[in-house]
């Protein structure tokens, strides 16, 4: 069995590669992909537990057991860690453990990326990344697989991590600095992505301009929001899956209290990419990905990854 250590699966994910990896799987018929486990494991922030299986990809069977710890940032370490089993299914005889920490980080800004491939505006002057973690840092090279970005900003809570991603980018050849105003920057930006454990909304409606598509990939439980109610009234919405509509807290409170409808939220990332539904229908229009992380990402990516390193 090969064990692909953070190394191993960061060089089989070149970002262009995944996305499309990640189209492909949303067009077909798609694998087999059970609702995800949640277990609350306790401590203060409250930690959390998920197990998320799929299969059904070209005989691939995969299950990753994943862990949100989100105090991690200041102990230096990703809130998301993770560990990915990549098995036969006609035998399940396992083939490969892969680190699903960085597994997690690239499928997620890869399929944040092929959302806005589909439902952001086509000239992105301003790319804002509202966060500075492990995916924010992600997020830059595979939109750079769908759209020409003139800038990318970066706003956290922590400037000092901000700065630190900031520099990072620009040796990865990216044009980038940092936001000192969250507000103002939401103000200017063509796209905004935000990836935070955030439990109270950092992205407002009222300052969110006609035609932004606004990406939140951070927001996975109930009790985490990433955008108010007004941004997500206003804006079109595209979920990566189903299970958003209850485990994403910029959904659940508006379709608790009635200010959106099942209908509101009823269009999937698999909709768009195939065409059952349309993208973006208006330069004017504001659109959300809600991605709360679906198993067949991981999946898929992890077949990418395997094959990769099995290959050289």
């Amino acid at each position: 069995m090969e064990v692909l250590d953070a190394a191993a699966v960061r060089s089989g994910l070149d970002p262009a590669a995944l996305v499309e990896a990640l189209r492909e799987v949303f067009t077909g018929p798609g694998p087999v992909v059970p609702e995800r486990t949640l277990e609350p494991l306790g401590g203060d922030p409250p930690a959390t537990l998920l197990l998320k299986p799929a299969w059904g990809l070209d005989g691939w069977l995969g299950v990753k057991v994943a862990t949100h710890h989100p105090g991690n940032g200041e102990r230096g370490l990703p809130a998301i860690q993770a560990t990915y089993l990549l098995m036969e299914q006609d035998t399940g005889r396992p083939v490969a453990v892969l680190d699903g920490t960085e597994l997690t980080r690239w499928r997620t800004a890869a399929a944040s990326a092929l959302a806005a491939d589909h439902l952001a505006p086509e000239q992105v002057e301003e790319h804002l990344v509202v966060g500075a973690g492990n995916v924010a840092a992600a997020v830059p090279a595979c939109y750079a697989a769908v759209r020409e970005v003139g800038l990318t900003r970066v706003w956290a809570r922590d400037a000092e991590r901000a700065a630190a991603l900031v520099e990072q980018l620009r040796e990865q050849g990216y044009a980038a600095d940092v936001a000192p105003d969250l507000r103002a920057a939401v103000r200017s930006a063509d796209v905004v992505t935000t990836a935070t454990s955030a439990t109270s909304p950092l992205v407002l409606g009222e300052d969110v301009r006609p035609g932004t598509h606004v990406d939140l990939v951070g927001s996975f439980l109930p009790t985490m929001t990433e955008a108010d109610e007004a941004l997500m009234t206003a804006a079109r919405i595209v979920v990566d899956a189903p299970e958003a509509r209850h485990t994403a807290g910029e959904l659940v409170g508006p379709l608790g209290r009635g200010t959106l409808t099942e209908q509101d939220v009823a269009t999937t990332l698999a909709d768009v990419v195939s065409g059952r539904a349309p993208g973006r229908t208006t330069p004017e229009q504001v659109t959300a990905f809600v991605s709360v992380g679906t198993a067949v990402e991981d999946l898929a990516a992890g077949v990418l990854a395997w094959r990769a390193a099995t290959s050289s």
